[in-house]
């Protein structure tokens, strides 16, 4: 077995405030990685901002990160961070601008290389110190090492072979009171695929199942929130970015298996959310595993069945736009990633994956 988070994580309300000091040793310039709206909606953005501005370091802002980053954006990032002189980057988000800022991180530190770099799994992965301050609860990236990015030359999304810790995450349950539900849905669904996934996996032990069922534990005291049954209350926000933080922690030791690899047609191809994606799979991913990982899985997640599972997914999730077409191709190209079939803990023959696709 093995253990390994070097990540500095700090969880409860105002953690940005509490945390200045930690936050400004970083460096003299940051810059501040999001989306173009939702960092600032929700206050994490204003947080961050004044604290910095507190402590007497400089900050430059990229608000230009979309939904499933593209190595164009990443370049952009990393054109403004050189002008500006930043030496460390702080990501304000969900799964996008945390992937993007550690790509910007890395291409920042190596600001001579073109973006060939974030392929060349051979070349140092140094990067600026980065922070993470989400404001979703699913990707857990403020403790994972992965960056995804999309590459529109190849028409695929996937990691990059550079592992890039952050120095520091910071989280506040308070920003997820500004999501609205489907957003908060969707990013629910991916932390369940998380946790799901790295039990059901050949990589787990019993590190990565105590942060698995652990959060998957807290994940279920907020199911009737993602399911619209009851508002959220401050308890929720907490046990959800937790949840998604401990999900996180458990890919991070065993990555993630077939639904995410399945997912990525359906989020290049149709537009999807990620979350909506991966979970599109999950039941069946659960059907195909081993009986006594898939129990474990679904009593610790409050399902007594993967059908009810699958309910709660087409109750929360829009998967209308799903083509037997793309489905086809997302199995086509699965196929080709012996790493990833190599992660499942059955057989993952074709017949098999295409059950987990839904096409028989």
């Amino acid at each position: 077995m093995q253990f390994y988070c070097p990540v500095k994580l700090y969880e409860g309300e105002n953690a940005v405030r509490a945390h200045t000091a930690e936050l400004a040793a970083l460096g003299t310039k940051a810059l501040i990685v999001t989306g173009r709206r939702s960092a600032k909606a929700c206050g994490a953005y204003g947080d961050v901002a004044a604290a910095l501005d507190a402590a007497g370091v400089g900050h430059a802002l990229f608000d230009a990160v979309e939904e499933n980053p593209s190595v164009e954006t990443v370049m952009a990032g990393r054109d403004l961070g050189v002008a500006e002189g930043a030496d460390f980057v702080i990501g304000i988000g969900g799964g996008s601008p945390l992937d993007a800022c550690k790509a910007i991180a890395l291409m920042i530190r190596h600001a001579d290389q073109d973006a060939a770099y974030l392929y060349d799994g051979a070349a140092p992965s140094d990067a600026l110190p980065v922070v993470c301050v989400p404001t979703t609860c699913g990707t857990g990236s403020e403790v994972t090492a992965i960056s995804v990015l999309t590459r529109h030359d190849l028409k695929v999304k996937g990691s990059i072979p550079h592992r890039i810790f952050a120095r520091l995450a910071l989280l506040d349950g308070r920003y997820l009171a500004a999501a609205p539900r489907h957003i908060l849905a969707n990013t629910g669904v991916d932390a369940f695929g998380h946790m799901a996934e790295s039990v059901v996996n050949t990589q787990a032990d019993d590190y990565s199942r105590m942060f698995a069922f652990a959060g998957l534990r807290l994940w279920q005291k907020s199911k009737a929130v993602f399911a619209g049954e009851r508002a959220a209350t401050t308890a929720d926000y907490r046990n959800m970015i937790n949840a998604s933080a401990m999900g996180g922690m458990a890919i991070a030791h065993t990555g993630t298996t077939l639904p995410h690899g399945l997912s990525y047609a359906l989020t290049y191809h149709l537009g999807m959310a990620h979350g909506a994606a991966i979970g599109y799979f999950e039941a069946r991913y659960l059907d195909a595993a081993p009986a006594d990982q898939r129990a474990a899985v679904l009593e610790a997640s409050g399902f007594a069945s993967t059908a009810e599972l699958q309910a709660f997914y087409d109750a929360v999730c829009d998967s209308r736009m799903v083509t037997r077409g793309t489905l086809t191709r997302a199995v086509d190209e699965l196929m080709q990633s012996d790493k990833k079939l190599a992660l499942a803990p059955f057989d993952a023959s074709r017949d098999v994956v295409e059950r987990i696709a839904g096409l028989r």
